[in-house]
């Protein structure tokens, strides 16, 4: 992905102030990881319809004026609106009639006016558009009451959604529906973006088996693969599912391997704590260049950050939860960096919190919670119950995660408090 030779870890951590690999403040954390990771230069031509979430490579710029004419925003009558009177009916006639695709051609003389369906292209001359509801009929005449108008409305002007010449999309935009759409009414279609990251993920420990298996005596089911899945789906990238990788060393050699030969960035779930009794972290280490760090963060304290080759790794923890809160809280903003899209900060929501919340200060916290608008209309927020980093129900009960910053302390009951919604993030 790069040509250059990229710092060492021990050169980024120097550059982070007061960093600590053994109690490392999430925003730390963060710089750090995107000190680390590379920009995809790589690009594609890809056909419209299939550019839905992709990033976009260079500024789209408008060939043409959308819309292209003045044209009408309603159902109505074409006017000049020198015509309207203030103190009685404006009585026009009718001379003809245009629309959406046939425009009307003829010579409108003061006085009269042209019946006009929305989106057709305004007669030359006419600026001001009476929507059917507001006119009565007198044969071929109209009558307008005095006050329902201005001259100038519902008239759409030439380029007023975008003018010739004006930037419409700016490079590194993850591309909407709106921006196809947008897209389609300039003409385009094909869309340079940046080429799909390539994103390879494995779960490891002897104890994990996969849907379908026997479930030995304490042994479960791999739950990660899947939530890992899902939420790099939602982020357009090409997803490797290698599947389950057992505490051999052998075996973890191979699948570390393979995936940084196979994909930019190699994502893994367990075997990252200390006191881990399999050889994720000695491979890990013999491999790349990888820091372990113990983040202040709950859940989701450990975690390994580094390179095996040219491609990025992340080892999350392996309890479920863990699993997905360190995901959005410092790698899914690090894919998109990779993918090449301009950083965008989610939004918070603020919510009174109508219970206490015990909270220590020093570390930041990720509760699991439902989101709700309460009768004084205020939204307010409780949490799903026991916040325990291998309780899943928690994450599929929940509406969104209470975000406690790193220096908060106790909440009381009726305190504002910060909520990233998952609507739209899982």
């Amino acid at each position: 992905m790069s040509t250059t030779l990229p710092p060492s870890l021990a050169a980024i951590a120097s550059c982070v102030n007061g960093y600590d690999p053994d109690a490392l403040p999430i925003d730390q954390a963060r710089e750090f990881i995107d000190r680390l990771v590379p920009r995809l230069q790589t690009t594609e031509s890809v056909p419209l319809r299939s550019a839905l979430g992709r990033v976009l490579a260079r500024d789209i710029v408008s060939g043409i004026d959308v819309p292209a004419h003045d044209n009408s925003a309603m159902d109505g009558y074409a006017l000049y609106g020198t015509d309207l009177r203030a103190d009685g009916d404006t009585v026009l006639q009718v001379v003809g009639s245009g629309l959406a695709g046939e425009a009307f051609h003829g010579t409108v003389q003061p006085g009269q006016c042209v019946r006009i369906m929305t989106g057709a292209v305004m007669p030359a001359g006419l600026d001001t558009v009476i929507p059917q509801e507001f006119v009565r009929q007198q044969g071929d005449d109209i009558a307008i009451p005095a006050g329902v108008l201005r001259a100038g409305d519902n008239r759409r002007l030439a380029g007023e959604d975008l003018a010739r010449g004006e930037p419409a999309l700016s490079a590194g935009r993850v591309l909407r529906p709106a921006d196809i759409g947008m897209l389609a009414s300039l003409g385009q279609g094909e869309v340079p973006v940046r080429r799909r990251l390539r994103v390879a993920f494995f779960s490891t420990g002897s104890e994990l088996r996969s849907i379908g298996e026997t479930l030995d005596e304490g042994c479960v089911y791999d739950s990660n693969r899947y939530t890992l899945w899902c939420m790099l789906q939602r982020l357009g990238v090409d997803v490797i599912d290698m599947g389950v990788v057992h505490d051999d060393e052998a075996a973890l050699r191979e699948a570390f391997g393979r995936a940084a030969a196979d994909a930019d960035v190699v994502i893994t779930s367990g075997g990252v704590s200390v006191g881990e009794a399999d050889y994720t972290k000695k491979v890990m280490a013999d491999l790349g260049d990888v820091l372990f760090w113990k983040i202040a963060m709950r859940p989701g304290r450990p975690m390994a950050i580094g390179r095996i080759g040219e491609a990025i790794l992340f080892g999350l923890p392996g309890n479920p939860v863990a699993v997905m809160v360190t995901f959005y809280a410092l790698v899914r903003d690090a894919l998109l960096a990779m993918s090449g899209a301009t950083p965008q900060v989610l939004p918070l929501l603020r919510c009174v919190s109508p219970r206490p919340i015990r909270k220590k200060p020093g570390r930041t916290e990720f509760q699991r919670a439902i989101v709700s608008r309460a009768d004084d209309g205020n939204w307010h927020v409780s949490v799903t119950g026991s916040q325990g980093s291998g309780i899943l129900r928690s994450m599929s009960q929940a509406n969104g995660l209470l975000v406690l910053g790193h220096d908060k302390g106790n909440i009381e009951a009726g305190e504002l408090v910060d909520v990233l919604p998952f609507d739209g993030l899982l």
